[in-house]
């Protein structure tokens, strides 16, 4: 059954945007039938055109989701049927392929049945670097553009693309598995699991590029992800405390952009509009993480940390920033990153004054990996300001402006520049 028939142009937008929300899961739905990732990315394609090609003379469907994942699993079955090792795939899938849902799961009371943590685990097999393992995942799960992704590397266009090319490829001939691993192989692949959970949010959080601030799509599957995993890990610190990070900082969207979209900075932000419920689950997650955890506190239990003392401060003034500048110590010793250090030195601006924290900064500025990360003049900008020298603060903001690529960041900085002019 279809809705009334649409406009062409309202029916490619209407194809585009749901496109755009299923492809992960259409990725993974179909990545069970064929066992290839970068088989499965081509084939939600297909869908898409499919969809170009019927939605406009026939009207969009009642359950658009469903029926794309309908045409890619369906295209993935004849895909299989057409193989010359059709018999041996038949028996590995252990299905009547003539069916269009998917296999069943081993009874295990681990199991967890959901395609897009499958997916994550997939693409973080050890057999793929850091780095590609990621960029991958971003990229099937998270729906990022390889720009997006590259931006959140802070590494060049052409590598990021060169990984994720190579991913698929290592994963295909490798033959990996489509599953959830059990035992020391998942112990293996959390923490390459939780790196790309949270840098699909953080792409919702603070979009790199467009016209959009916030992208909340992407914030809701990371989060839903970090709950799933740790249900499925109860034990694991890290995984609570990645859980709470996410509960606290997706507390703050509704307070982030103002009337018009733009982004509203976080001592102006309206605290009654933060989402309590959120802030309580993320209270109770890093309550579980710091009752698992053995030894010295993991790098996301400490930014659990951090996000808990803006959680609890009732305004901007009474937040401890003290104890935030100790917990980003702490943090820099137990993973060191110059992105770490320059959020260390805005906790420094808060706790001790602007001039020790321009010290940190400037100390960041020959930081390879941030010459093109508008985040440092940024916060340059702002410690200058707070000292009077606004002729150079100005200037900072204005390199900021043009280092960003997402349109509503970039009227912020240069409304910060023209106020430094005034």
């Amino acid at each position: 059954m279809t809705t009334s028939q649409p406009s062409r142009t309202d029916a490619r937008t209407s194809v585009e945007t749901v496109f755009r929300l299923e492809t992960p899961r259409i990725i993974a739905g179909v990545t069970r039938v064929v066992r290839d990732v970068g088989i499965a990315e081509e084939l939600a394609q297909d869908a898409l055109v499919a969809a170009l090609e019927q939605w406009p003379r026939d009207g969009v469907p009642d359950n658009p989701g469903a029926w794309l994942m309908a045409i890619a699993r369906r295209k993935a079955v004849d895909l299989v049927r057409r193989r010359e090792n059709y018999a041996r795939k038949l028996a590995e899938i252990g299905r009547d392929l003539s069916e269009t849902a998917p296999p069943e799961e081993p009874s295990d009371p681990e199991d967890i049945d959901d395609d897009l943590l499958r997916l994550v685990f997939t693409t973080c097999h050890p057999v793929l670097s850091a780095e590609a393992r990621t960029a991958l995942t971003l990229r099937l799960l998270g729906g990022l553009t390889t720009p997006e992704i590259a931006r959140a590397f802070l590494v060049p266009e052409a590598t990021v693309a060169q990984r994720i090319v190579r991913a698929k490829r290592t994963l295909a001939t490798k033959n990996i598995a489509f599953e959830v691993p059990y035992g020391p192989d998942r112990e293996a692949r959390l923490g390459s699991v939780l790196d790309v959970i949270y840098l699909i949010f953080n792409e919702g959080y603070a979009a790199t590029a467009g016209d959009d601030w916030l992208r909340p799509s992407l914030c809701e599957d990371a989060l839903r992800l970090a709950r799933l995993l740790s249900a499925l890990m109860p034990k694991e610190p890290e995984v609570h405390g990645l859980a709470a990070l996410l509960e606290f900082q997706a507390s703050r969207t509704a307070a982030r952009t103002g009337p018009r979209g733009e982004p509203v900075l976080l001592k102006d932000q309206n605290r009654s509009r933060w989402n309590r419920m959120l802030v309580a689950r993320g209270i109770k997650a890093l309550s579980r993480a710091e009752a698992t955890a053995v030894g010295a506190p993991g790098p996301y239990v400490l930014q659990a940390g951090i996000a808990a003392c803006h959680a609890h401060a009732y305004s901007y003034d009474e937040t401890d920033w003290r104890a935030i500048a100790t917990l980003y110590a702490l943090l820099a010793a137990r993973a060191p990153s110059p992105v770490v250090e320059l959020n260390r030195a805005v906790a420094v601006s808060m706790a001790e004054g602007p001039a020790p924290a321009l010290e940190i900064v400037d100390a960041l500025t020959g930081d390879p990996a941030l010459q093109d990360y508008h985040l440092l003049p940024s916060v340059r900008g702002d410690l200058l300001a707070r000292l009077g020298r606004t002729t150079e603060a100005r200037a900072e903001f204005e390199r900021a402006a043009a280092l960003t690529r997402n349109a509503r960041e970039r009227e912020l900085l240069l409304e910060r520049a023209r106020e430094c002019g005034s």
